[in-house]
């Protein structure tokens, strides 16, 4: 039997069961430990960036996975996104409060990361 996420918050104890398939919350971590989720959840967290201007900071990146992506953060409420009505619409995306939540201990683990690899790389 599926819970709705109401019913998952109002009941104490555990209000989410992350290792069951139906889980709320399971959908999101996958959204943000995907392969180019936490790229972008980290190139957003300094400046709001223009959809042109992601796809530059993303190394390797296609435009339709930047634009999935994009897609399912913005759905998760982790990174808002505007559209300028100018031709051609300009698009900008930054991090919703929850989204900085969320993306302050990535850019903290790419931080520890980074400051422990050599100068000339690790590979």
């Amino acid at each position: 039997m599926t819970e709705g996420v109401q019913r998952r918050q109002v009941v104490a104890g555990k209000p989410y069961d992350v290792f069951h398939t139906d889980c709320p919350a399971r959908d999101l971590v996958d959204h943000v430990t995907s392969r180019w989720g936490i790229w972008v959840l980290i190139s957003l967290r300094s400046n709001d960036l223009r959809f042109y201007e992601l796809r530059e900071s993303i190394q390797g990146i296609s435009e339709k996975m930047l634009a999935q992506t994009l897609r399912a953060l913005v759905r998760d409420g982790l990174v808002w996104r505007e559209v300028e009505p100018t031709t051609p619409p300009q698009v900008t995306y930054g991090l919703t409060e929850f989204g900085r939540d969320i993306g302050e201990p990535l850019t903290e683990l790419f931080d520890r990361i980074t400051r422990r690899l050599s100068p000339h790389g690790a590979g």
